[in-house]
């Protein structure tokens, strides 16, 4: 089974229309949707904003339903010039730039208990995003992927994250499911389409948020067709 996870229900209106025998599944706060789409079986959660909605959906999913796999997708805000509304990143790693325990000496970023900051997506799953975003003429950029629990829209903030972080974009989620996924063992990708340019304060997302995630369920869409279980 196949495992996707979105924020809003922009994110994952496009998949859940697709899917055939569905059926809609509560778990706290997250909505799961079970069913066929292009003949696997997938299971796609509607987690809401945020690490601590992001991480508790991931765990209920991997509880309940055991996917082989799990891929976040969505829209994330750019942090470096190169990066369009539009534009697909695809993670390499996937961060939490909010983590801060940098006065008893850690480095920024470090996850205590599992002691790194950057969870590494699965290899398998990464190339297949990487091969459905091509197909679909997306151009993709590989670059880690940076979460933290708040709206980045400070110019000098978005180039200091891309540079501390090697991060190509900044989302509320991703890094939250990484990290159940990392101890959960289970294999993790994610990708994002771009809703906000660097110099953006927020209208642009407000216009562009819709478009952004059309573009990235259609990722997921070309990557379930080709994937093989």
């Amino acid at each position: 089974m196949i495992g996707i996870i979105g924020a809003m229900d922009a994110e994952v209106k496009l998949l859940t229309q697709q899917m055939t025998d569905i059926r809609e599944e509560k778990v706290g706060f997250a909505r799961f949707y079970v069913g066929q789409l292009f003949g696997k079986e997938c299971v796609v959660g509607r987690c809401g904003v945020g690490k601590v909605h992001a991480a508790m959906c991931a765990q209920s999913m991997i509880l309940k339903y055991a996917p082989s796999l799990i891929v976040n997708i969505g829209v994330a805000g750019a942090l470096v010039d190169e990066l369009k509304i539009g534009d697909i990143v695809v993670a390499g790693a996937a961060v939490q730039h909010d983590m801060d325990t940098t006065p008893v000496g850690d480095p920024m970023g470090l996850i205590s208990g599992i002691n790194i900051v950057y969870i590494p997506t699965d290899e398998k799953v990464t190339e297949g995003l990487m091969k459905a975003a091509k197909k679909l003429d997306y151009q993709p950029l590989m670059k880690n992927v940076a979460t933290g629990d708040q709206f980045v829209a400070n110019l000098e903030k978005k180039y200091a994250l891309a540079e501390q972080f090697g991060a190509g974009c900044c989302d509320m989620e991703g890094g939250a499911i990484a990290q159940v996924c990392y101890e959960m063992q289970v294999p993790f990708g994610e990708y994002r389409g771009i809703s906000d340019e660097t110099h953006d304060t927020g209208r642009e997302y407000l216009l562009n948020m819709q478009d952004a995630a059309q573009n990235s369920a259609r990722l997921i869409c070309e990557f379930v067709k080709d994937w093989e279980m």
